[in-house]
C-alpha cells in the first residue's frame, strides 16, 4: 500500500526510536479493515520496535477501523478512526515518533499549561483527508495527549463515518468535540484550542506568569512571510529575536497554488511555509507558537503579555499579523459556520459532493474557489456585488468554460437561510431592479477579501477605519519603537512577495531605531 520510497523514508525516521510502539487495532469486521491492516503492517515492517496487534479493547475504540497507540505497553491516549492517509499521514508518523520518545516540538509555556489540566478530557476531531488545516489540530491534540494522561484525542475520518457526521450535523472540518459536546469548529488551529482551554480554566495560565526570556531586541508578532522575513533580517544583524505566532505560516498556509512568487515558478502554501520554517531555523530565533498577544505596554522597554500568561520584555516590536477572511455580516452567516457556511473550499468542499453551492465574491479568491469546487459539487453559483468581476481574466475565462459554474453580477447577499440547523438557501437582491430572490443550495463559501488582524493593537498605534495599521515608507508606526509590515498595514497590494519585502524593510528600520536609541542612551550617560 505504501511505496518503497515512503517505506525507506519511514525506516530512516524511526531509526532512533527509544520506546516500542504498538498499533492496537479493534477486532471486528469492516469493508475497509483489510486496507487498514495492510497500511499499518507496512508501517510496522520498517522497524522491529513497531508492532501491530488486533484485540478487543473493551470499548476504548469505536470501530474495527479504529486503532490506538501504546508506548512500551502504556496507552498514549492517541486514537485514529479511519485510515490516516492524505494530509493525515504526517499526523500518524509524528504520533508514532513522539510516542516512541522523539522530543515534542512544543513551546514550554504551552506544555506547562496542558500539563496543568486535571479533569479528564477526550477530544474527537472530525477531519477530511483533503483538508490541509486538519492535521495541525490533530497533531496538537496528539501532543496534548502525550503531555497529560488526563487527555485523549481521536482523529475521525468523516468520509468513513458518514452516519456519525450526519448524526452530529457536521458540514465543515476540522470539527472538534470535547467529552461529546461541540468544542470548536470552522477556522480552528492550535491557538484556538489553547484559548478555549483557558476559557474553561483561566488558572492554567498561572504557571507561566512573569518573564521567561531575557530582554529581546526585536519581537516579531506574526509568523507569515512578513514576520519570518523580519525575523531573519533582524537575526542576521546579531539581534536577540523572538517570533510570537498563533499559527506559523498564517494565511499563506491556506493557499494551494502559488505561481507569482518570483524565481519560484510553482509552489503551494504548505510547501512555502515549510521552506520559511527551515530557513528560519538557520538563525538563533526564538519561536513562541500557538499563543496570541493579549496586551502591550509601551515605553522605551515594551512588555508583551501573551495568552499563555507569559510576558516578553523587548526594545522594539514588528507587527506582521496579516489578515483573515472577511465575513459577510448578514443574518444566518455566523449561526451556520460549519453547518453550510464555510471559508475554505479545499477543506470543506468534499462535504458538498453532488450538491449545489454558492461562492460569494468575484475576485481571484472567489473564482479560484469556484473552479476548485466545480470538480466536486453539482453546481457553483458565484455572486459578485459589483457590475463586473474583479478576478484576473485568465481565471474568468476558465470559469466560463465550466458547465456547472454560473456567475451572477451586481447582486447583494441579504441572508443565508437555514432549516433544522443546515443551510438550505441564500437570499439576494438584484441591485439594478431591487428584486429580492432566493436560490436553494446546501453550502455558501465566503470569499470577499481580508480583514487585518490588528484588534490587539487598538489604542496602541494609529489605524485606519478598516483596521489597517498606518505606516510610512519605512514601516514606522505612530508609536516609537513599533513597526509594522505586510497585510496588516496600509501598504497596498496584499501579495506574498510584497509582504516579504516589507518585513525586511521593517527589520532594517527597527535596527536603525535601536542603533539611534542606543547612541542617545550613551550620550545621556556621558552627560550624567
Amino acid at each position: 500500500m505504501l511505496t518503497k520510497d515512503i517505506l525507506q523514508a519511514l525506516q530512516g525516521y524511526t531509526a532512533s526510536m527509544q520506546k516500542a510502539v504498538t498499533f492496537v487495532l479493534q477486532t471486528g469486521e469492516h469493508s475497509k479493515r483489510n486496507e487498514l491492516v495492510a497500511f499499518l503492517s507496512d508501517i510496522a515492517s520498517v522497524n522491529d520496535k513497531i508492532r501491530l496487534e488486533q484485540r478487543d479493547t473493551q470499548g476504548l475504540l469505536r470501530s474495527p477501523v479504529s486503532f490506538l497507540l501504546e508506548a512500551d505497553g502504556e496507552d498514549t491516549g492517541i486514537r485514529f478512526s479511519g485510515i490516516p492517509g492524505g494530509h493525515e499521514f504526517n499526523s500518524l508518523v509524528l504520533a508514532l515518533l513522539h510516542a516512541s520518545g522523539t522530543e515534542l516540538k512544543i513551546d514550554q509555556s504551552i506544555a506547562s499549561l496542558v500539563q496543568g489540566v486535571e479533569e479528564k478530557l477526550h477530544f474527537e476531531v472530525f477531519i477530511s483527508l483533503s483538508c490541509h488545516n486538519c492535521p495541525d489540530v490533530v497533531q496538537a491534540l496528539n501532543q496534548f495527549s502525550l503531555l497529560n494522561p488526563n487527555i485523549s484525542a481521536e482523529m475521525i475520518d468523516g468520509g468513513l463515518f458518514q452516519a456519525l457526521v450526519d448524526e452530529r450535523d457536521i458540514q465543515g472540518v476540522p470539527s472538534v468535540y470535547l467529552n461529546g459536546e461541540l468544542f470548536a469548529n470552522g477556522k480552528v488551529n492550535a491557538a484556538t484550542l489553547i484559548d478555549k482551554l483557558l476559557e474553561r480554566d483561566p488558572s492554567l495560565a498561572k504557571a507561566n506568569k512573569g518573564q521567561t526570556l531575557p530582554l529581546q531586541d526585536v519581537t516579531v508578532i506574526g509568523g507569515g512571510p512578513a514576520g519570518v522575513s523580519a525575523a531573519i533580517y533582524s537575526a542576521r544583524k546579531g539581534l536577540k529575536v523572538t517570533i510570537v505566532a498563533d499559527r506559523f505560516g498564517g494565511q499563506v498556509k491556506d493557499t494551494m497554488g502559488i505561481e507569482n512568487l518570483i524565481s519560484v515558478p510553482k509552489t503551494t502554501g504548505p510547501e512555502l511555509v515549510g521552506n520559511l520554517h527551515q530557513h528560519m531555523q538557520d538563525y538563533d530565533i526564538t519561536l513562541k507558537e500557538h499563543v496570541r498577544v493579549a496586551g502591550i505596554e509601551t515605553g522605551n522597554i515594551k512588555t508583551l503579555t501573551l495568552s499563555s500568561g507569559e510576558e516578553i520584555a523587548t526594545r522594539s516590536i514588528i507587527v506582521a499579523t496579516g489578515a483573515r477572511w472577511r465575513e459577510l455580516g448578514v443574518p444566518g452567516e455566523k449561526e451556520n459556520i460549519g453547518n453550510g457556511v464555510a471559508y475554505c473550499p479545499h477543506c470543506d468542499g468534499p462535504f458538498f459532493k453532488g450538491k449545489d453551492v454558492a461562492v460569494i465574491g468575484g475576485g481571484n479568491s472567489g473564482i479560484e474557489a469556484a473552479l476548485d469546487l466545480s470538480g466536486i459539487v453539482k453546481s457553483v453559483t458565484v455572486f459578485e456585488f459589483m457590475p463586473e468581476l474583479k478576478a484576473d481574466q485568465v481565471l474568468v475565462e476558465q470559469a466560463r468554460k465550466r458547465d456547472n459554474i454560473t456567475i451572477i453580477k451586481n447582486v447583494a447577499t441579504k441572508q443565508i437561510v437555514a432549516e433544522n440547523g443546515k443551510v438550505v438557501g441564500i437570499e439576494y437582491q438584484d441591485r439594478a431592479t431591487g428584486e429580492t430572490l432566493t436560490l436553494p443550495l446546501a453550502g455558501v463559501f465566503v470569499q470577499i477579501g481580508l480583514v487585518p488582524n490588528s484588534q490587539f493593537m487598538q489604542g496602541v498605534v494609529e489605524m485606519t477605519r478598516y483596521g489597517e495599521i498606518v505606516v510610512d515608507n519605512k514601516c514606522v508606526t505612530s508609536e516609537p519603537g513599533i513597526f509594522a509590515a505586510g497585510d496588516v498595514t496600509t501598504v497596498p497590494y496584499k501579495q506574498i512577495v510584497i509582504s516579504m519585502g516589507e518585513g525586511a524593510k521593517a527589520s532594517l528600520s527597527a535596527f536603525e531605531y535601536l542603533l539611534t536609541h542606543q547612541m542617545e542612551e550613551q550620550s545621556m550617560d556621558e552627560v550624567a
